[in-house]
């Protein structure tokens, strides 16, 4: 202990300049390790709990984790700030009291942040999405990109990054959670027989159920859906895995249109023919 005192301490007893230097690095370290070991315990909670089937998915939990493992660290460093504070013998009292004042005088101004951080809590209790899921929201469309307790990061087919205030999510739709459809038109001439068009299509249609990996359901013929000036619109429907409904679509066109071609049955398209005219023009 005479050492410490020695090199440490001043003659009045109270720390000098290398002892509080001294223990602002103790309180670093401790903070930084307290900080490294509490990520480290949420990390195995919840994976423990993913593997128990707690949560609907790990997508959940990778969002819950972030949002936990952010909140404890602005703690852990508050509570530094506040021990080095003390350490230059500041009246910490007094300022924790004052920024209690601070506070509720700045939310009267900031309503819309505390608007914003109460949605995304019950966004992230109630999971209405988590990061990876593919969402509608409001007007903007997106893979959720980012999910914190104040904004939402979506990540549009485009590339555009839409920066998203929780607190005017007003219409989730997510179109990652269960099957989606997947619907295709096949138009053929008036001419043509609709019944063998559609046992070629049938006959189309169980190839793709055998061989498409993302098709959980059919696909299956609805029948004629439409007439029109160019010809006769045959749906089909199927039941796609989440994000695979657009490749299940463009699968079935085009297996589709072959074997229609293979049997010398005729896709239509527009056509202009003009009657009449001199001929010797």
């Amino acid at each position: 202990m005479g050492i410490i005192d020695y090199y440490f301490k001043d003659s009045s007893g109270d720390l000098n300049i290398f002892g509080k230097i001294g223990k602002i690095i103790i309180i670093i370290v401790v903070i930084r390790l307290l900080s490294y070991l509490t990520n480290r315990v949420i990390t195995r909670f919840l994976k423990s709990k993913s593997e128990l089937n707690f949560f609907a998915n790990n997508k959940r939990a990778n969002t819950i984790g972030s949002i936990l493992k952010n909140i404890i660290r602005y703690v852990f460093y508050f509570i530094g700030i506040i021990m080095i504070l003390d350490i230059f013998n500041v009246n910490t009292t007094s300022i924790i009291a004052t920024a209690g004042i601070g506070g509720l005088a700045i939310g009267f101004g900031a309503q819309s942040l505390v608007k914003d951080v109460i949605t995304g809590f019950f966004i992230l209790v109630e999971d209405q999405y988590a990061v990876g899921d593919f969402v509608q929201i409001n007007s903007f469309e997106g893979t959720v990109e980012e999910m914190g307790l104040r904004v939402t990061k979506l990540r549009g087919f485009s590339g555009d990054l839409h920066i998203i205030p929780n607190g005017l999510v007003q219409v989730v739709t997510n179109k990652t959670r269960g099957d989606m459809r997947a619907l295709v038109k096949i138009s053929i001439a008036y001419e043509e027989n609709i019944d063998k068009a559609i046992e070629v299509l049938n006959k189309t249609c169980e190839e793709i159920k055998n061989t498409n990996e993302d098709v959980v359901d059919g696909p299956n013929i609805l029948g004629v859906s439409d007439m029109d000036n160019v010809g006769i619109t045959i749906t089909i429907v199927a039941r796609a895995k989440p994000m695979s409904q657009w490749s299940v679509e463009r699968a079935i066109r085009k297996k589709a249109i072959e074997a229609l071609r293979r049997e010398n049955i005729e896709i239509p398209y527009p056509r202009v023919v003009l009657f009449g005219g001199d001929e010797n023009a």
